[in-house]
């Protein structure tokens, strides 16, 4: 795995790199020996809190997870934790896709005895026309509609974006290529 760790007003000592190091290596069973993985950390301090966001991105998948905790060592702890769950629902669902398709299913078998989790499923499709809109029409849209997220058409890019309700009060966009 390759390892990309940064501190945003914090820096990133040798210990804490290793320990960082140490603990994402759990993860790593998880992986595909052939996949090309790499590890984003960002480490950073907001008042007597400190934040840690990982990314781990291969070929398959992508998956995020982020802890804020006074203690930064319990907040890489607990962040890792959260990836290991990740993980581990991600890895059982594709295993049971396969085990779904390779055995036919007994009549008094279910599938949800294969999940670990609750199964998620979809329980509403919806067609949405996409009017070219600037960005602050879109959060306009989407506080009116009282989401967290709208998807429009740039009327600057003409692409396909989606502004979303971050945690912290501000907006993101995602722009699709």
């Amino acid at each position: 795995m390759k390892y990309n760790i940064r501190g945003n007003k914090l820096e990133v000592t040798d210990s804490i790199n290793d320990y960082i190091r140490s603990k994402l290596s759990k993860v790593e069973k998880y992986l595909d020996d052939n996949d090309v993985v790499e590890a984003k950390v960002l480490i950073s301090a907001k008042g007597k809190d400190e934040k840690v966001e990982v990314t781990i991105w291969s070929g398959k998948y992508n998956i995020r997870a982020e802890v804020t905790n006074e203690d930064l060592y319990s907040a890489i702890d607990l962040v890792v934790d959260k990836l290991e769950r990740q993980f581990k629902k991600y890895k059982g669902k594709i295993s049971t896709k396969r085990v779904a398709k390779e055995q036919p299913m007994v009549p008094d078998m279910e599938i949800e005895d294969y999940f670990e989790d609750e199964e998620q499923t979809i329980v509403r499709r919806k067609e949405v026309f996409l009017k070219p809109i600037d960005e602050d029409e879109a959060i306009t849209q989407m506080e009116l509609l009282g989401h967290t997220f709208f998807v429009f058409k740039n009327v600057d890019t003409n692409k396909i974006n989606v502004v979303y309700k971050r945690n912290d009060g501000d907006y993101g966009i995602i722009e699709a290529n």
